[in-house]
């Protein structure tokens, strides 16, 4: 547990939050600033500064949670869709460096737009950025 984070505090109850989920490893909870109200994140509780810094164990149980508990968020609150997200990083908008994920709501009529796409010049570019991925994929972890 680091003692600064939020998230830790949340977990050891040092700060109240609105639980919808607790198991050995992870903590569900209300966001307190919602994009949608039901927008829910789900923590491990053991202390992971982002999605990197996660063991595969962990982040394949993760992901088995996130997948139960955004049926349940989706349901629950009779919702169209759910987006699923993690920051990672503050130049993808991490605020806490606690790994964490979104589970929002989504409706058909709630006028959000996820994000302004981009194009690539032209194919060549395209594939210039598609090797650089793979590249890195064929490097040793």
């Amino acid at each position: 547990m680091e003692p600064n984070c939020i998230f830790c505090k949340i977990v050891n109850k040092e700060i109240p939050s609105s639980k919808v989920y607790e198991d050995k490893h992870h903590l569900a909870f209300l966001d307190i600033a919602p994009v949608n109200k039901g927008h829910t994140l789900l923590i491990p509780k053991q202390h992971y500064e982002d999605l990197f810094d996660m063991p595969e164990d962990m982040l394949a149980l993760t992901g088995s949670i996130l997948k139960k508990l955004s049926a349940a968020v989706m349901k629950g609150v009779k919702a169209d869709g759910v987006n699923v997200g993690v920051n990672n990083k503050s130049a993808a908008g991490q605020i806490v460096f606690h790994a964490h994920f979104h589970i929002i709501p989504r409706f058909n009529q709630d006028g959000l737009k996820a994000w302004p796409h981009k194009k690539y010049e032209n194919v060549d570019e395209m594939g210039t950025y598609k090797d650089k991925i793979q590249m890195q994929l064929l490097k040793p972890s």
